[in-house]
């Protein structure tokens, strides 16, 4: 697609497109005479790239629109001691300004009052250094991110089933040949379109889909069956399911003897979940339940995907731990077009998690309590692994303590809007107010940026190079298409300057290729390993699979590992451990009070927070606000109508948005988008109670009230 008014330039770059985890790949041509508030490049299709094959969602074809220097950050900030205010400065006044009050914090308080903050979507060489700034210049233990929010329970849930967590365990192709997809809390058709197309291709090859969510979605009308079990009891309908399995005689005896660990516990544990049961907690039918088995067990290779709606729970980890019992007791798992997958949200919310920008791992995937990894990590960056700090606390737990004696006091915030996307958001708020000093850097002046003492305008992914890692692990390429404009620097740059100040002056280099090849020797022999990775590599194979050791195979380069498993699992014994899990209520089920259950999500025209996407006309014009989705019986007994201001209240706060009655919601739960913030924001709502292994949050479901408002509701209350 070219731009209107705009006459292509030769150079083409091929890239990958801002958001979600498929990275699309795209092609950016810049353009002679753009408009004057023109972002200067055009996106064309990039039809050879084999994960969308050229196809782009309406957040990839608009993605330019937020390079345009009029929607930008192009000048530093600082906030005015006189006046409060922000205000423009030149660099060397902001990173001062930065520098200082990180290094006060620590000097006052401790190492560990200085903090970090990361994102998912952040560049692999982001992250990378990111994590050793916090670790090499700050020495603090405190740094965590956003996809700790995003992918954490499936990752803990793999690693205690697989030993090894990555996304999909075999490329998105194989969606299209697996026999029956069941998949649990996910709507690509919304969030990731362009995928869509391996689900369909599932289906005209005669495989069967089983959507499991409580809202009829796009996705779930495509499905052969669709489960729509209450918020918060995914757990107990895989543990009905698997009782199912056990009672029809359909368990794969051989495959449970010669791969796996653990069967006599789970089975137990199944056993306790009849299908009267589990109909009486989740709502679903025990004929469905019989139907799904039936889909399920009757084809001969079978996957279960999990996303946000199945993980983002207190019992997030034990969730997914059920559905890979499922996998494991039917033998669909390490076998070809067979498995347990996530699907990952953000753009690098795997990468971004592999390589040391998690509050309890190094590069590599390596645990920071294990000492060789300590050691090896530290003789790459040439320090003594006794200065490590060990283990921090986890995205929630760190932003709860902001501002408080003995938590973090100094924050340097990249790539993420917390204000929007965190839990219980209005407390989120007031403790980034109580910080001594917030440094926040962005591309956009974010609702997080507008509380900070410094904001640095860092540069977008059309301007720099760098890797992401895409869901499938498969290491992928950013190029530049046009340079940044004038006042606006890398976040490699950032912290380059940052350490400078520090007084660390080696090892934060600002060339992104310079910090790859780092990152590839901190890496070696971590699970996680990239060494035979190149940026070289990556252009001529349109990635490469991690695991990618530097050892060859034969007389050639490693191949790259597209399939993980078939031959063993990544366990000390070879074999996959079934999870011993029972079903739990909800951290807050629904009561006189609070008499139903809300969930939350994403919709088709905006991504996260909606820092970019709301600065994107068509997207905007596409969904211009919040609202509340509830049901026809339910919108009938509070006496609204479609678009009467509803106000939804929780423990936590009161949000206002207007209604959108649906019988696409279950009568006894209600549905809000995360992407706005102000009285519609329903991150307010939402309860931090976390999972205790993931430390994720319970986003998708608390108990809540739903009454009309007046014509004239403003703002909501924030307790």
């Amino acid at each position: 697609m070219t731009l209107t008014g705009m006459t292509p330039a030769a150079q083409p770059a091929d890239t990958h497109c801002p958001y979600c985890s498929l990275q699309c790949g795209m092609r950016l041509r810049r353009v002679v005479s753009p408009p004057p508030d023109g972002p200067g490049v055009a996106v064309e299709e990039r039809p050879e790239f084999p994960v969308n094959r050229g196809a782009l969602c309406g957040k990839g074809r608009s993605a330019t629109a937020v390079l345009a220097p009029g929607v930008r950050l192009t000048a530093p900030l600082v906030r005015d001691r006189r006046t409060g205010r922000l205000r423009e400065a030149d660099w060397d006044e902001a990173l001062d300004r930065a520098a200082g009050g990180l290094a006060d914090a620590a000097a006052r308080y401790g190492r560990d009052a200085a903090g970090v903050f990361g994102g998912g979507g952040l560049t692999n060489e982001k992250a990378y250094l990111l994590g050793k700034f916090a670790r090499v210049v700050l020495r603090t233990a405190n740094i965590d991110y956003n996809g700790r929010f995003c992918m954490s329970s499936a990752a803990a849930a793999q690693r205690a089933a697989f030993g090894l967590d990555r996304g999909l365990p075999f490329p998105l192709a194989d969606i299209a040949r697996t026999g029956c997809l069941i998949l649990v809390g996910g709507n690509p058709a919304d969030t990731m379109p362009p995928a869509m197309r391996y689900f369909q291709g599932q289906q005209a090859a005669g495989g069967k889909l089983v959507v499991v969510d409580p809202r009829r979605t796009r996705t779930a009308e495509t499905a052969d069956l669709h489960l729509r079990p209450a918020p918060g009891t995914d757990l107990a309908l895989a543990l009905g399911l698997l009782h199912l399995v056990v009672a029809e005689g359909r368990v794969d005896e051989e495959f449970v003897a010669a791969r796996t660990t653990g069967w006599e516990q789970a089975h137990a544990a199944a056993m306790a979940h009849w299908p009267e049961r589990v109909e009486r907690i989740t709502g679903v039918p025990v004929a469905a339940l019989r139907r799904a088995v039936e889909l399920f067990c009757d084809a001969p290779t079978g996957m279960v995907l999990t996303a946000r709606g199945g993980e983002q729970h207190s019992k997030g980890v034990d969730t997914v731990g059920a559905w890979i019992n499922l996998c494991l007791a039917t033998g669909h798992a390490g076998r070809p077009f067979s498995g347990y997958g996530c699907l990952t949200g953000q753009g690098n919310g795997q990468g971004g998690r592999e390589h040391g920008q998690k509050a309890d791992q190094l590069p590599g995937y390596r645990s920071i309590t294990d000492p060789a990894a300590r050691a090896h990590v530290a003789r790459v960056w040439g320090v003594d692994p006794d200065t490590l700090p060990g283990p921090g606390r986890s995205a929630y737990e760190l932003l709860d303590t902001l501002g408080t004696d003995g938590g973090v006091r100094a924050l340097l915030l990249m790539g993420s809007n917390p204000v929007v996307s965190a839990p219980h958001a209005s407390h989120v708020t007031e403790r980034l107010r109580a910080l001594d000093s917030l440094v926040v850097c962005d591309v956009v002046r974010s609702e997080t940026a507008e509380l900070a003492d410094v904001v640095l305008p860092t540069a977008q992914w059309a301007e720099e190079e760098g890797t992401m890692t895409n869901l499938e692990g498969r290491v992928i390429l950013r190029r530049a298409a046009l340079a940044p404009p004038p006042g606006v620097r890398t976040d490699l740059d950032v912290l380059h300057g940052l350490a400078e100040r520090l007084g660390v002056e080696k090892g934060f280099p600002t060339a992104a290729e310079e910090v790859f090849e780092e990152l590839r020797e901190a890496s070696a022999g971590g699970q996680a390993d990239y060494s035979g990775i190149s940026y070289a590599r990556i252009r001529a194979e349109d990635g490469v699979f991690w695991p990618c050791p530097s050892a060859e195979v034969g007389r050639r380069p490693h191949p790259g590992t597209p399939r993980l498993f078939h031959d063993r699992f990544a366990t000390p014994d070879g074999r996959a451990r079934f999870a011993d899990v029972s079903h739990r209520p909800a951290a807050e089920e629904p009561d006189a009070e609070y008499p139903l259950r809300l969930t939350t999500g994403r919709v088709l025209a905006h991504y996260q927070s909606g820092a970019q996407t709301r600065r994107t006309p068509e997207l905007q014009r596409a969904a211009p606000g919040p609202f509340v989705e509830l049901h026809p019986r339910l919108a009938a007994r509070l006496g609204v109508a479609e678009g009467a201001p509803l106000t939804v209240t929780s423990r936590r706060g009161t949000v206002t948005a207007p209604a959108r009655v649906s019988d696409r919601i279950r009568p006894d739960t209600v549905f809000m988008p995360f992407h706005w913030p102000g009285p519609g924001r329903a991150n307010t709502l939402t309860n931090p109670a976390l999972d205790p292994v993931s430390r994720m949050p319970e986003f998708k479901v608390c108990a809540v009230r739903v009454e009309a408002a007046d014509a004239g509701a403003g703002a909501g209350e924030e307790r």
